[in-house]
């Protein structure tokens, strides 16, 4: 009986102090998505200025969770090079181009399952 409580606590204490952990993985994901979504919106409506500033700040973030997921570092590598090409264009005030790399962003950190 007493092995059975301890594996009980052992498991719940476990799990709560697991789930910061997974909360803040999946936190620089959502904010690389959600900055790379305003890029994309600036970018369409030829606000290079924001779409700039927005891709800056996802790619700050996809960097991050890229740090912090190793399976899915791959994906979050094509993400930051997409970042990369959309604050380049943002820079030179190509909106629509900047957009499309925010979107390319967008589909590898949703593939990069986190």
């Amino acid at each position: 009986m007493r092995a059975i409580s301890t594996t009980i606590v052992t498991g719940t204490l476990v799990l709560f102090l697991s789930t910061p952990v997974m909360a803040a993985d999946a936190g620089h994901t959502s904010e690389a998505m959600e900055h790379a979504g305003k890029a994309q919106a600036h970018g369409e409506m030829g606000h290079a200025k924001e779409a700039l500033q927005h891709a800056k700040d996802s790619l700050t973030h996809a960097k991050t969770a890229g740090k912090e997921h190793a399976e899915a570092h791959k994906h979050m590598d094509e993400a930051i090079k997409h970042l990369e090409e959309a604050i380049k264009h943002a820079e030179m005030g190509h909106g629509s181009e900047s957009a499309k790399h925010s979107e390319e962003a967008m589909k590898h950190m949703r593939q990069s399952g986190h």
